[in-house]
């Protein structure tokens, strides 16, 4: 009986130091300090003014407990790591979705106390990506991006020529673009924040020289090699039509455009070629080449001349003409294709349009 008891009395302190461990492990599962939550309160928070991405400090007093941190004006929530918390500091990343302007940052701990912390958000416009590069007089492009609900001007960059705010929401910006003698030019953005100036640069077509835009520019004509490439309605990116080509199955063939005479002089004021190309049914590269790329004129694949086409989109090229070489044999070009390996499988297509040479 004795003996039962002693097991008995064994098994119920291991169950004992069990449960107390098991409380332990749930109480710092997360590696927050083992405090109470308190009454916090705030002493200072440096920067009080910052954009996203931005490391503040917070001290004070009662914070070691804080679970949640939302920046109120459109209520974003910051990440933090609770661990690195103390009783009287806490350091968290302002959101790159922060928005603009006065408002609080809203600290609660486990308890559900609030701390309310005055903090003025910087929000710069930014655009990540766009419908179009190419413009005239009118055209309307889509900008999307962060910090564009309180855009208030676009400008062009290097001029006083201002487009048109046609819509604006947080993440896109519709625009119309204005008459301009700028050949090709960024846009500067202002919006409650300041002004930024976008990365992506805009072409105008009325000053570019055209090789082909709707239809072959004056002068061209199509020079493809096996099936002739053919005038698309269905595909554009640019206006209403593009330039088509069936490369067939294991041909090689090429989408050819020919200015026989006077032919494409080079010219240092030209600083790029632009093009716009929507690929075939998977990834393939392509080859620009001219009569003029080689000694041996157009049948050839030059390394420096390739780009990398991906399946079934719209991709937009700009290329320095420093590196290519469209005229390494002289000048004028007369011709001008893009060549492909294959293809191996089936027959595939492609579309450019806007093939342009850019000051």
């Amino acid at each position: 009986m004795k003996k039962l008891f002693c097991f008995r009395s064994l098994i119920i302190v291991i169950v004992a130091a069990l449960v107390l461990y098991v409380q332990a492990c749930k109480k710092d599962k997360d590696g927050s300090p083992d405090v109470e939550a308190g009454n916090p309160v705030a002493e200072s928070l440096t920067p009080s003014t910052a954009s996203g991405g931005t490391l503040l400090t917070l001290t004070g007093t009662g914070l070691g407990d804080m679970r949640k941190i939302v920046f109120d004006k459109d209520s974003v929530p910051a990440p933090f790591q609770s661990t690195l918390n103390t009783e009287n500091a806490i350091i968290f990343r302002v959101p790159d979705t922060v928005s603009g302007g006065l408002q609080n940052i809203v600290l609660t701990n486990s308890a559900g106390k609030q701390l309310l912390v005055p903090f003025t958000g910087l929000a710069f416009p930014s655009v990540t990506s766009v419908s179009n590069y190419n413009f005239v007089a009118g055209t309307e492009l889509t900008l999307r991006g962060n910090n564009l609900e309180t855009v208030s001007k676009v400008v062009l960059n290097n001029s006083t020529d201002e487009a048109t705010v046609i819509s604006k929401s947080k993440k896109q910006l519709v625009i119309k673009m204005p008459a301009t003698t700028t050949a090709r030019t960024a846009l500067n953005i202002t919006n409650f924040t300041g002004t930024t100036t976008t990365t992506q640069e805009f072409v105008n077509l009325d000053l570019a020289f055209k090789i082909f835009t709707d239809d072959y520019a004056a002068g061209f004509e199509n020079d493809s090699w096996g099936d002739a490439a053919f005038i698309s309605t269905a595909e554009f990116k640019t206006g209403t039509r593009s330039l088509g080509k069936k490369y067939a199955k294991a041909n090689w063939h090429l989408i050819g455009i020919a200015n026989w005479w006077p032919g494409v002089d080079q010219d240092p004021a030209y600083k790029y070629l632009t093009v716009w190309v929507k690929g075939a049914s998977k990834d393939y590269s392509l080859y620009i080449t001219t009569d003029k790329t080689t000694t041996g004129g157009w049948d050839d694949f030059p390394e420096p001349n390739k780009i990398n086409v991906p399946a079934n989109v719209w991709t937009y090229f700009k290329i320095p003409l420093s590196t290519l070489k469209l005229w390494a044999e002289g000048t004028p070009f007369k011709q001008i294709g893009f060549r492909i390996k294959g293809p191996d499988a089936q027959d595939e297509t492609f579309y450019i349009d806007d093939l342009l040479l850019v000051k």
